[in-house]
Formats: structure tokens, C-alpha cells, sequence
């Protein structure tokens, strides 16, 4: 069989169909919006994204919203409104960072959504950004409709290897390789690509972010508020294990659900994102 050369006529075409995707990949990008939200406490920049139930995304231990970049797409696609705080000293966002607690933090992600909706929100809350949101949703719980948990630690011991590979994932001094290795054992199941999260970490925020946290006592936040809870449960999280979502289970049986995932650690983002996207999606559709 012999192809046959492609005519003007066909490349014209070709390129018609190329611009038309870009075109509609620019609408989809210019949906997007930001907000800055300030007041005398703190100045937050905001992304949002799409219209329905609000869903405000909150990301792990000293890193950005551009974790949530897949899912915020899967979450819009699925008919929901995504909200993106971004947390002081990333981007836009400043405010004091020092002499904080975890219900100042909390404070800037109610700010945030407030000033997108005053309707009540689903937090939720990625590895660090779990105590986030489960500390939003124990101060504010007229305003939280549900709380999901992706990677929820905060009542188990850390060992000592785990917790200087997290803190060596923090250092820009380290060369590439041991700093990938570092990022593997602490947030990568094993297999998986720590390439994924070469970037992205902002060590002043981990900083004041763990400072806040142990300013602030685990019972003002550790059961979540009242809202139906998703706790999404990496089976190879080696930072915050399966313990932690079974202590939940058994103390708020009527309202937390856990899912189980393989072939997941800490970060579980970049490493399932389809199946972290469909298991909060399902629940979302069956409980909102």
C-alpha cells in the first residue's frame, strides 16, 4: 500500500484543526480567575475555577496550589467550583508568619472562600493541609459541607529515617540525587517517579507552618468538625500510615469513610491522579 503525500487542501485542514484546539484550550485556561483577598491580617491570592458545590483545595506541608493542577481540571469537568488559597509567602499571599496557630492558617482559607461564596464549602486538605482542613472545618462548621482528607496524619509517631528525609526534601543545598532520594522514602511509594516533585518546595512556609503547628494543640482540630468526612488513605504512606484514617474510623464511624489506595505514598497526587480524582468525585456526588 502505497500513502499518498498530504495535498495543500489537507494541510490547510490540518491547521485549521490545530488552531481550533489551541482556541478552545485558551477559553478553557481564561475560565480561571484571581482573587486577592486582604484585610489588616493577611493578603491571599486566590484562584478560581468553574461554578457549583465550592471545593477549596488546600495543599501539603511548605508547597503550593500547583499540586491540585490536575485535579482542580478533573473537579471543574465534574461540574464543581474549585477555590485555590494560596498560603502566606507563596506567590501573592503575605501576612505575618510568626507567632501563628493552626486557626490563623485556617483563617486565611475561610477569608479566601468567603470572599468567593457564602455558601458552605468542602475542604479539602492534601498531607499537611489535612490538620488545614480539619481545623477550618472545627471553627467553622455552619460554613463546611464536607471534609476530605488526602494522606491524613497528626496521631501517630513519625521514625526518625521518615522525618530527615522529609526535612532533607526542604534543602536546596543538596545534590539532585540525594535530594530526589530524600523526596522518594519520604512522600513516594516505591516505584514511583520523585521526579515529579523535583520542585515546588518553599521551606520558609514549612517553617512557620510546622511552628503554628505545634502551637496548637491537637484536640482543637483532630476530629474534623461535624461535616461527612473522605479520608483517602495512601496503603504505602510511610509519613502519616493507615493507622491514622483507622483512629478516625472508629472514633466518627457514622460520618468517615475511607478509601484505601495502592501504589501510593504521602505525595498520592502526582502518583494516582485519576483515582484520587474519582474516588473524591463519587463521594462528592453521593453526599452533596
Amino acid at each position: 500500500m502505497r500513502l499518498q503525500p498530504f495535498s495543500k487542501r489537507d494541510i490547510r485542514h490540518l491547521v485549521s484543526i490545530a488552531c481550533g484546539l489551541i482556541l478552545l484550550q485558551v477559553s478553557a485556561v481564561s475560565e480561571a480567575r484571581e482573587l486577592m483577598v486582604t484585610d489588616p491580617q493577611r493578603t491571599i491570592q486566590v484562584e478560581v475555577l468553574g461554578e457549583g458545590v465550592p471545593v477549596v483545595l488546600i495543599p501539603s506541608l511548605g508547597r503550593g496550589a500547583q499540586d491540585f493542577d490536575d485535579l482542580k481540571e478533573r473537579l471543574t469537568d465534574a461540574g464543581y467550583q474549585v477555590i485555590l488559597p494560596l498560603p502566606r509567602g507563596i506567590g501573592q499571599s503575605t501576612g505575618s508568619t510568626t507567632g501563628l496557630t493552626m486557626q490563623d492558617i485556617a483563617a486565611d482559607v475561610y477569608a479566601a472562600s468567603q470572599a468567593v461564596t457564602d455558601k458552605p464549602v468542602v475542604v479539602v486538605g492534601h498531607a499537611f493541609g489535612n490538620r488545614v482542613a480539619r481545623t477550618f472545618a472545627s471553627e467553622y462548621p455552619q460554613h463546611t459541607r464536607g471534609v476530605i482528607l488526602l494522606a491524613a496524619g497528626g496521631s501517630t509517631n513519625i521514625p526518625s529515617a521518615i522525618v530527615k528525609a522529609l526535612r532533607d526534601s526542604f534543602r536546596k543545598d543538596l545534590p539532585e540525587a540525594e535530594h530526589l532520594a530524600a523526596v522518594q522514602l519520604a512522600f513516594f511509594a516505591e516505584g514511583n517517579d520523585p521526579a515529579l516533585w523535583r520542585d515546588g518546595w518553599y521551606p520558609e512556609v514549612a517553617m512557620y507552618q510546622e511552628a503554628a503547628l505545634k502551637a496548637t494543640s491537637l484536640e482543637s482540630w483532630w476530629a474534623g468538625g461535624v461535616a461527612p468526612m473522605l479520608i483517602v488513605q495512601p496503603l504505602e504512606d510511610r509519613v502519616a500510615p493507615p493507622e491514622n484514617a483507622d483512629q478516625l474510623l472508629k472514633a466518627f464511624p457514622e460520618r468517615v469513610q475511607v478509601q484505601m489506595l495502592a501504589n501510593a505514598g504521602h505525595a498520592v497526587l502526582p502518583e494516582q491522579p485519576q483515582q484520587v480524582a474519582e474516588m473524591i468525585i463519587n463521594w462528592l456526588n453521593e453526599h452533596l
